[in-house]
């Protein structure tokens, strides 16, 4: 891989494409460091810092800037946002089924539309943060004309930052390498790395004071980080070929067809999406008790209400049942909207092609919905166990392990697709890629 790499950096455009998305990225992080102006982010740090909540996940994702309150607070998660909502509305709306159809085009039209919704979702999401920051007192004017104008200000930086993330991204696709919004994900999350080894380095030092345990526990954990990595990546690339044989057909003078290939589906098909979609939903609880009980009394922690919140915290078994239930579900909703068995049968009978010892129409495609349902069980328990075994390793080792789910597949998906991009520029140069 080192060797790839110097080969890499010997070769001018590809050293400009890889130096344009490092630049890229720096402004990203600087963008991440500047506050925005009228906000105390102190209380907006304590309210991230409760586990199981929204917030908390909004600050992975941003790599610590919404904590921090600063100009790229709201990073890309209007944009992802907004591609979850258009790529379902895809499936509902014939209009936008015909674009996803049309070919480089349609994409274009696509991505134009998810740009404007992801600017949209940005406006209400940044005035729905300046609510949130007024009520928990981060403002520093609250009346008068100071205060309109802190808040005018305050919306149109977040919503500029948001939009200016997007832009950003589109560069890395067009002069830089990888894609550009995973790139900018993958940055935001990778910065939180010296937190959570600083982490793991207070408890050696807790071992050195008396705790012997994390003499075993951090070697433990970081071991089980590099066998997950490990998993990720091999359940990544896996994949069920169904097998394909079309017939021979004489068209004129020329004979097509008779060639055997089959149809890739992938283990993963659904990527983290499941993931984002059931801790979301599982995260609103304990954001509902962050603002509720922000200030609970003893009478009020007794209560029921407070109770019941409490049963969806992170390190609940209540919460790590119904996380793992969810990106089941999850993972087969989104298989079943993006995979139609029937289509891909019709399409095989029109181009003279079958699945050997399966009948055409009916049959084969009660046999691709099987297969498909298989690996979508198989795919949706690689998801759930991925997710649940950190909850899982932090309840039993009482640390407070800084190792999520959605985090490490982000990470590991992200480093795959840019190796394999920078694979293709290599071997269109006439060098061995990394992944030979």
């Amino acid at each position: 891989m080192f060797s790839t790499l110097r080969n890499a950096w010997r070769v001018a455009d590809i050293r400009k494409k890889l130096l344009y998305t490092l630049m890229i990225l720096v402004i990203f992080r600087i963008g991440s460091a500047i506050p925005v102006p009228f906000l105390d982010p102190s209380a907006l740090k304590e309210m991230v810092s409760s586990q199981g909540n929204l917030l908390g996940y909004i600050d992975i994702l941003t790599g610590g800037a919404f904590a921090n309150a600063t100009i790229f607070a709201m990073s890309i998660t209007p944009y992802i946002t907004s591609s979850i909502v258009i790529q379902l509305l895809t499936i509902a709306i014939p209009a936008l089924e015909r674009l996803a159809k049309e070919g480089e085009e349609g994409r274009k039209q696509i991505n134009k539309i998810t740009r404007y919704t992801a600017g949209g979702l940005a406006l209400v999401q940044a005035i729905a943060y300046f609510i949130m920051l007024r009520n928990l007192g981060a403002l520093t004017y609250n009346s008068g004309f100071a205060f309109w104008f802190s808040a005018v200000v305050i919306v149109t930086v977040f919503t500029a930052g948001a939009s200016l993330i997007v832009w950003l991204g589109e560069r890395i696709d067009e002069k830089g390498i990888g894609n550009g919004i995973s790139m900018i994900l993958f940055a935001g999350i990778l910065s939180r790395g010296p937190s959570a080894v600083m982490r793991l380095w207070s408890y050696i030092q807790m071992a050195n004071q008396g705790e012997t345990q994390y003499y075993f526990l951090v070697p433990l954990v970081v071991v089980l980080f590099l066998v997950i990595i490990a998993f990720i990546v091999l359940m990544t690339n896996a994949e069920r070929r169904i097998p394909v044989q079309y017939a021979k057909r004489v068209v004129g003078r020329k004979m097509y067809g008779g060639q055997s290939t089959h149809i890739p589906i992938k283990v993963n098909m659904s990527g983290v999406l499941p993931i984002i979609f059931a801790s979301s939903l599982l995260s609103i609880p304990g954001t509902i008790k962050g603002f509720a009980y922000a200030n609970a009394t003893v009478e009020q922690m007794q209560g029921f209400g407070y109770k019941l919140l409490s049963l969806f915290d992170y390190n609940n078994w209540l919460y790590a049942i119904l996380y793992f239930i969810l990106i089941i579900a999850f993972n087969y909703f989104y298989v079943a909207i993006q995979y139609n068995p029937i289509e891909m049968a019709n399409n095989l009978q029109k181009n003279n092609g079958g699945i050997p010892g399966i009948r055409p129409g009916r049959p084969t495609s009660d046999f691709i919905a099987r297969v498909i349902s298989k690996i979508t069980l198989i795919g949706a328990l690689f998801l759930a166990v991925i997710a649940i075994l950190p909850i899982g390793l932090g309840a039993i080792t009482r640390m407070n392990i800084s190792l999520g789910g959605t985090s490490i597949l982000i990470l590991v998906g992200v480093a795959l697709d840019t190796m394999r991009q920078l694979e293709s520029q290599m071997m269109m140069r006439h060098y061995k890629g990394f992944l030979e």
